[in-house]
């Protein structure tokens, strides 16, 4: 399947991180699938997450599946300079990293508007079902 972003389709945070990284990966390294479909359904199942929850998104590198903070450096360290450097992230302490990654999950919905503007036309053409 290659190197995949599975994001939360309807949070704000989460649609906008895969725009983000649909405009600025040129390389078109990762293809989309958003956790509400039925192949991001199975693959939160998969990585043992909740498919109702979706309290992060699952980035798949290199056949490695990262969660939450290392996902976002994990997809950071495949984007060209500058972007790269937010890998950085990645050296953080898990715990405390993930601390921050988790308060903005839990909030995602009040922090940010639920209803998402439409796919850009970078993103659409890499999105799965």
């Amino acid at each position: 399947m290659g190197d995949l972003i599975v994001f939360d389709g309807l949070c704000i945070f989460c649609s906008g991180f895969a725009r983000f990284m649909a405009r600025h990966d040129r390389a078109g390294r990762f293809r989309f699938v958003t956790a509400q479909s039925d192949l991001g359904q199975r693959l939160y199942r998969e990585h043992g997450l909740d498919p109702v929850a979706m309290v992060t998104n699952i980035v798949i590198v290199d056949g490695v599946a990262h969660q939450k903070m290392a996902a976002f450096a994990a997809a950071m360290a495949c984007l060209p300079a500058p972007w790269r450097w937010a890998r950085v992230v990645g050296y953080a302490p898990k715990g405390p990293a993930n601390w921050v990654y988790d308060r903005i999950a839990r909030n995602r919905y009040v922090f940010g508007r639920r209803d998402c503007p439409l796919p850009s036309s970078a993103l659409k053409a890499r999105l799965i079902e």
